[in-house]
Protein backbone atom coordinates (compact mmCIF):
# COMPACT_ATOMS: atom_id res chain seq x y z
CA UNK A 1 0.00 0.00 0.00
CA UNK A 2 0.80 3.42 -0.43
CA UNK A 3 1.23 6.58 2.21
CA UNK A 4 -0.69 9.00 1.62
CA UNK A 5 1.21 12.45 2.44
CA UNK A 6 0.14 15.28 1.04
CA UNK A 7 -2.67 18.11 2.63
CA UNK A 8 -4.24 17.93 -0.71
CA UNK A 9 -4.69 14.07 -0.43
CA UNK A 10 -5.83 13.93 3.25
CA UNK A 11 -8.65 16.54 2.47
CA UNK A 12 -9.69 14.60 -1.09
CA UNK A 13 -10.07 11.59 1.48
CA UNK A 14 -12.47 13.98 3.63
CA UNK A 15 -15.14 14.15 0.75
CA UNK A 16 -15.60 10.56 0.70
CA UNK A 17 -17.49 8.02 2.18
CA UNK A 18 -17.22 8.05 6.02
CA UNK A 19 -17.61 5.47 9.18
CA UNK A 20 -16.52 5.17 12.71
CA UNK A 21 -15.98 3.40 15.85
CA UNK A 22 -15.16 4.50 19.49
CA UNK A 23 -11.28 4.03 18.57
CA UNK A 24 -10.65 5.65 15.00
CA UNK A 25 -12.87 6.72 12.01
CA UNK A 26 -12.29 5.52 8.64
CA UNK A 27 -13.13 7.88 5.67
CA UNK A 28 -12.10 6.54 1.96
CA UNK A 29 -12.69 7.82 -1.95
CA UNK A 30 -11.92 6.27 -5.64
CA UNK A 31 -9.03 7.43 -6.74
CA UNK A 32 -7.71 6.60 -9.94
CA UNK A 33 -4.62 5.08 -8.57
CA UNK A 34 -3.93 0.94 -8.90
CA UNK A 35 -2.75 0.35 -5.41
CA UNK A 36 -4.65 1.93 -2.84
CA UNK A 37 -3.53 4.63 -0.26
CA UNK A 38 -3.67 5.21 3.44
CA UNK A 39 -2.91 7.88 5.69
CA UNK A 40 -2.74 7.89 9.44
CA UNK A 41 -4.15 11.47 11.73
CA UNK A 42 -4.00 12.06 15.07
CA UNK A 43 -4.66 15.40 16.56
CA UNK A 44 -3.02 16.88 19.52
CA UNK A 45 -6.03 17.22 21.33
CA UNK A 46 -5.66 13.36 21.44
CA UNK A 47 -2.88 13.69 23.79
CA UNK A 48 0.30 14.20 23.87
CA UNK A 49 3.37 13.22 21.92
CA UNK A 50 4.16 9.76 22.96
CA UNK A 51 0.43 8.54 23.07
CA UNK A 52 -0.03 9.96 19.26
CA UNK A 53 2.78 8.35 18.22
CA UNK A 54 1.72 4.83 19.96
CA UNK A 55 -1.86 5.40 18.64
CA UNK A 56 -0.39 5.89 14.92
CA UNK A 57 1.47 2.65 15.27
CA UNK A 58 -1.41 0.95 16.52
CA UNK A 59 -3.34 2.47 13.51
CA UNK A 60 -0.44 1.11 11.57
CA UNK A 61 -0.76 -2.54 12.87
CA UNK A 62 -3.87 -2.85 12.11
CA UNK A 63 -3.98 -2.09 8.77
CA UNK A 64 -1.44 -4.41 7.90
CA UNK A 65 -3.50 -7.15 9.54
CA UNK A 66 -6.09 -5.91 6.84
CA UNK A 67 -4.04 -5.22 4.26
CA UNK A 68 -6.39 -7.78 2.08
CA UNK A 69 -9.37 -6.01 3.05
CA UNK A 70 -8.14 -2.50 1.11
CA UNK A 71 -9.74 -2.12 -2.06
CA UNK A 72 -7.30 -1.03 -5.07
CA UNK A 73 -7.55 2.64 -6.55
CA UNK A 74 -9.02 3.63 -3.09
CA UNK A 75 -7.46 5.90 -0.88
CA UNK A 76 -7.83 5.78 3.16
CA UNK A 77 -7.47 8.04 5.95
CA UNK A 78 -7.91 6.51 9.74
CA UNK A 79 -8.53 9.14 12.30
CA UNK A 80 -7.79 8.04 15.80
CA UNK A 81 -9.64 8.77 18.58
CA UNK A 82 -8.50 8.44 22.56
CA UNK A 83 -9.58 5.21 23.00
CA UNK A 84 -7.83 3.20 20.74
CA UNK A 85 -4.91 3.54 23.23
CA UNK A 86 -6.88 1.08 25.43
CA UNK A 87 -8.84 -1.01 22.86
CA UNK A 88 -7.51 -4.37 22.76
CA UNK A 89 -5.76 -5.01 19.34
CA UNK A 90 -8.03 -7.66 17.94
CA UNK A 91 -11.22 -5.50 18.53
CA UNK A 92 -9.34 -3.13 16.37
CA UNK A 93 -8.57 -5.33 13.77
CA UNK A 94 -12.49 -6.35 13.36
CA UNK A 95 -13.86 -3.02 13.87
CA UNK A 96 -11.33 -1.60 10.87
CA UNK A 97 -12.49 -4.75 8.73
CA UNK A 98 -16.06 -4.01 9.51
CA UNK A 99 -15.30 0.13 8.71
CA UNK A 100 -13.81 -0.74 5.48
CA UNK A 101 -16.69 -3.28 4.28
CA UNK A 102 -19.32 -0.05 5.42
CA UNK A 103 -17.84 2.34 3.44
CA UNK A 104 -18.20 0.50 0.55
CA UNK A 105 -21.57 -0.71 1.25
CA UNK A 106 -23.81 1.30 -1.27
CA UNK A 107 -26.44 1.11 1.05
CA UNK A 108 -25.13 2.47 3.66
CA UNK A 109 -25.56 6.21 3.28
CA UNK A 110 -29.65 5.52 3.00
CA UNK A 111 -29.74 3.56 5.86
CA UNK A 112 -27.40 5.17 8.57
CA UNK A 113 -27.92 8.49 7.48
CA UNK A 114 -31.78 9.04 7.60
CA UNK A 115 -32.74 12.85 8.18
CA UNK A 116 -34.81 11.70 11.43
CA UNK A 117 -37.25 14.47 12.06
CA UNK A 118 -38.28 15.30 8.44
CA UNK A 119 -36.31 17.32 6.10
CA UNK A 120 -34.02 20.68 7.53
CA UNK A 121 -35.03 22.80 3.99
CA UNK A 122 -38.25 22.25 4.21
CA UNK A 123 -40.89 25.47 3.90
CA UNK A 124 -44.24 25.47 5.04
Amino acid sequence: MRRLKRRSQFLRAARGNRAGRSAFGLQAIATDQPEPGIGYTVTKKVGNSPERNRMKRRLRAAAAACARDFRPGHDYVLLARREALGQPFAKMVLDLADLIARVHDKNAGSRHNSPGRGQRNARP
